[in-house]
């Protein structure tokens, strides 16, 4: 089988030389060329046309960002981003998400060459999901609502009859990796403001979702938030597991509410899907919907269809949407699924199916 060839870019010689080394460590994987800035990149990705570039956000000459948005535009290519973490950092790489690269890698402010070297498996990993990922061509500016945002920079609401009285009995639950961050996008912008209540759980490191979250609550009619432990889960709100943390659904009383965890990763990972998808097959029963969306490997697959069995209308995306198609595949094949949708009709298919129950609530299928 051949080598995933990578272009490494970084204005680090350190990074450089340790990326490289990381890579050049796999049996199915060569670094090729490593470039100290984009100019130079570019050239070495005309001249060995890498599968997949590691690409620094920081760099001198051009920035990562700018650099990213001409390759989408001209030559889409698999990019893997490596950013700080910091607020700044985190900005940045949820700009390079929505412009188009696959996924990134959190580097450490200090201790950059034992950081990297314990991020080594999840670098690979990246990689490797990176090659077979699903690229497309920038077209337009990124991050253009459909919806036109009003003077308070929330997007304006189309005229609708209004959401059947749901209460908070109804709640939909997103689960989400790899290429899921402008996947949840699409499906949140178009929720009304009496939306049932949403929990997500995206794959990310501690430190991205708080702006993650802001980011989205600039978009959508709903309130957006990082989930805090104990919190009331309200219609018209969505709550994101914080990086690090497990988010699971309990009920207390007549509520249903948010618990966050420190325990153990599930599936490798922690928020794991796997765990808010168990509580509401546990919790929720016939009062949820479930989106298994674009993401690698099968975390919360075999809890989505507890959910089916528990009463759960489930929406999964198609292969053709996803930038990886592991999450949803293994969900399918688990027989979670109700429907198997494109993105872009995900949240008209939740938004009819609440408008022609009455009640809210669906019982068992």
């Amino acid at each position: 089988m051949a080598k995933i060839k990578v272009i490494v870019v970084d204005d680090s010689a350190l990074v450089r030389s340790l990326l490289t080394e990381i890579i050049n460590r796999q049996s199915d994987m060569a670094c090729i060329g490593a470039a100290s800035d984009p100019l130079v990149a570019r050239e070495m990705i005309r001249e060995l046309n890498p599968d997949v570039i590691t690409l620094d956000v920081e760099m001198p000459r051009m920035d990562g960002l700018e650099f990213l948005s001409r390759l989408m535009r001209l030559r889409p290519m698999p990019v893997v981003m490596v950013s700080t973490l910091t607020e700044q950092g985190a900005e940045i790489t949820l700009r390079a998400l929505e412009m188009g690269a696959v996924d990134f890698v959190a580097k450490p402010r200090i201790g950059v060459s034992s950081g990297l070297n314990e991020l080594a498996g999840d670098i690979v990993d990246k990689i490797r999901v990176a090659a077979k990922a699903h690229v497309k061509r920038l077209a337009a500016a990124p991050g253009t609502a459909q919806a036109t945002p009003t003077a308070a920079g929330h997007a304006a609401e189309p005229p609708r009859a209004p959401l059947p009285r749901l209460s908070t009995e109804k709640i939909i639950c997103i689960g989400s990796s790899t290429g899921g961050t402008e996947a949840i996008r699409e499906v949140l912008v178009p929720m009304p403001a009496d939306a049932p209540g949403i929990v997500i759980t995206q794959h990310m490191p501690p430190g991205f979702t708080t702006s993650f979250a802001n980011r989205l609550n600039t978009l959508c009619r709903i309130r957006v938030a990082e989930a805090r432990d104990g919190e009331r889960i309200l219609p018209g709100h969505a709550y994101i597991a914080p990086g690090g943390r497990h988010l699971r659904i309990d009920r207390s009383g007549s509520n249903y509410v948010a618990v966050l965890e420190d325990t153990e990763p599930v599936n490798r990972h922690r928020p794991s899907v796997e765990v808010l998808f168990k509580s509401a097959a546990r919790v929720l029963g016939p009062n949820a919907l479930g989106i298994m969306l674009t993401g690698m490997g099968g975390d919360g697959a075999a809890a989505m269809r507890e959910m089916k069995d528990a009463g759960s209308y489930n929406y999964v995306q198609d292969e053709a949407s996803c930038v990886v198609f592991g999450m949803p595949r293994m969900a399918i094949q688990h027989g979670a699924a109700h429907e198997v949708l494109p993105l872009n009709q995900i949240a008209n298919a939740v938004l009819n199916r609440l408008a022609s129950s009455p009640s809210g609530v669906r019982h068992r299928i």
